[in-house]
This record gives structure tokens, sequence and C-alpha cells, in this order.
């Protein structure tokens, strides 16, 4: 079943509309023509939807970046990728199944590809818990992306988390320390990496992956230091606030590439990347293409200084009068 959101009721019950002229002139020759009246009903609704979604807030971003039907990890890999063969394991006992990570072949070229993985169905969602990480699944990430620099290939990474998981048994396994250690070594990798954030972009659980040397965000995704949902509760002692927090926390990507939190906005097909799938893969596919063809041609230790030096600038502030 197709979930609504509330500020799409009306475009749907238009595109209900069109969808039952279309069929009655299909099935019934005294209904006339009547396709002057569907392609009025077409245009009214590609306007509306333009509209509406060129208008999005925080929260409402917030939901589509949620919503169930939102492309994932696998779906791009399955879509902007081929032969991807995926590899298991962080070498300490741990599996990590809330981030899928292995090779795969990108225009042509080798790839590493890690990306976080929220599930589908409630089985594995319970799986991959919700697509929040154990210290194990950030642990086999850095194994991989080491296992890449090792043979001079770029990393690809795709981040859909509402952050680790923040159980006991995961802050006694070292979730803190793990996620540390990936943003320490990271930056130092001698191999170009490209982080997208596709959906939900949650606080240390993002930047355990977060790391790289062109940061994108496609257009209806979120990227926060806490969801809306804590931030309200922590701030104001009231989830109710959870419109106020999200306007607040500046998590869209309009707001981030004005802070230069991140490089770049990759747009979505109209209505968001949850109605069209395969047009979504195929604009994300156009910006990492452009992005991996510049960076491979930067020099090994331009390309870590330059990464070092984007990280260190991200929040810095400019005193007035100063």
């Amino acid at each position: 079943m197709v979930q609504i959101l509330e500020f799409e009721r009306e475009i749907f019950a238009l595109e209900t509309q069109v969808h039952e002229l279309v069929s009655m002139s299909h099935m019934y020759d005294s209904v006339g023509d009547i396709t002057h009246e569907i392609a009025k009903l077409k245009k009214k609704l590609r306007r509306m939807k333009h509209d509406v979604y060129s208008n999005l807030k925080g929260w409402d971003k917030t939901l589509v970046a949620r919503h169930p039907d939102r492309p994932y990890s696998l779906d791009y890999l399955k879509l902007a990728f081929k032969d991807f063969f995926e590899l298991h394991g962080d070498r300490h006992g741990g599996y990590g199944p809330s981030i899928v990570a292995g090779l795969a072949r990108f225009d042509g070229r080798s790839v590493m590809v890690v990306g976080q993985q929220k599930g589908r169905d409630t089985e594995e969602k319970i799986r991959r818990n919700f697509g929040m990480s154990q210290p194990a699944g950030y642990r086999k990430a850095l194994r991989l992306m080491k296992l890449a620099e090792k043979y001079n290939i770029p990393v690809i990474n795709f981040i859909d988390t509402p952050g680790a998981y923040p159980g006991i048994d995961a802050e006694e396994k070292g979730q803190s320390e793990a996620i540390a250690t990936n943003m320490f070594s990271i930056i130092q990798l001698k191999v170009p990496i490209i982080c997208v954030v596709i959906g939900e972009g949650g606080s240390g659980g993002a930047l355990a992956i977060g790391v790289g040397d062109h940061i994108m965000m496609l257009e209806h995704s979120v990227y926060s230091v806490i969801s809306p949902e804590g931030c309200a509760s922590i701030l104001w002692g009231d989830k109710s606030k959870i419109t106020q927090a999200a306007d607040a926390l500046c998590i869209t990507a309009n707001d981030l590439l004005k802070f230069k939190v991140i490089d770049e906005i990759v747009h979505e097909p109209l209505g968001g990347a949850h109605r069209n799938h395969k047009q979504a893969a195929i604009s994300l596919k156009k910006a990492l293409r452009k992005n991996l063809d510049r960076l491979i041609q930067i020099p090994t230790d331009e390309l870590i200084q330059l990464r070092q030096k984007k990280f260190r600038e991200i929040g810095k502030v400019i005193e007035e009068g100063a």
C-alpha cells in the first residue's frame, strides 16, 4: 500500500482523477474524445507537484527522506552499478548487516561501494536494525575502504541512517570508538571518496562513513546532528515541537549547501525519488560520473590535503568586526 504524506493528499487526489479519466477513455467509446481534458489535468498535476515539492520545509523534507518507498543503497546498486559483489565481516567476529559493502563496476571502472541499508519489510528491518549500525558495521566499512586503498580503487559511500545504534550492547562493544576511528582513518585514505546522503543522514552514524572529498545530498534528503524528535525533546521537553526543531536544525540540502557542509545537491524526479527509482538513479549516476572523473585526476597528496582542509573549515565562524 502506498503511503501518502499529508502534503501529498491533493496530489494523489488529482492523480486518481487523471487515472480514472484515462481508463474511461480506453474502456468506453461513448465518453468521446477527452484527451484535451486529460492533458489539462496532467499539466495542472505537474504544476502542483512542482509547487508543493519546491517549498517543503525541514519536517516535511524529513518525512520524504524517511518515506518507506524511497530507494535505498541496494536499489541504487542495482540501478546504477554492475557486478556488485558483497563482502562481509569486520574480521573481529562481527557481521554488521546494517551496512552493505563490496566491489562493483561503475562505467567500466572498479569501485568500492559502502551503503547503509534500512530494510523494506519487517523481517529485513529487524535484521538490518532499521539502518542503525552496531560497531561491527563501521569496522567492516573501514576494513573495505582500506582494501580499496590497497588496490587504488575509488570509494562511494551511501548514507541513510537515523543514527548509530544507541543500545547498551553497542556501547559495550565500542560504538563511539568505532565511529571516531573511522573518521580519523578515512580522512587519510589515499583514494578518492564520494559520499552521498540518499535519505537520512543521522548524527555520528552518518559521519562514520560521511568523510569524503565530495559530499552530495539528494534533493529531499536530510542531514542532521540529531533527529527533530530528539531535538524537540531536549530543547523544549516537548516532542510535538518537531516542526520547529526541524527548522532550527537547518537539515535540508539547501541549508547545508549554503553553510558549505555539502558540495552538491542531486535533483530528484518531480515528486521525490520514491516516485521514480529509475530516474533518481540516472540523476545520481550522472553526478557520480562527473565527480569521480574529476577526483581521480587529483594527485594523492593534494587529494588528502584538500579533504583535510575541507573538514577543518566546516563550521568556521567569522565574527563581525574581527
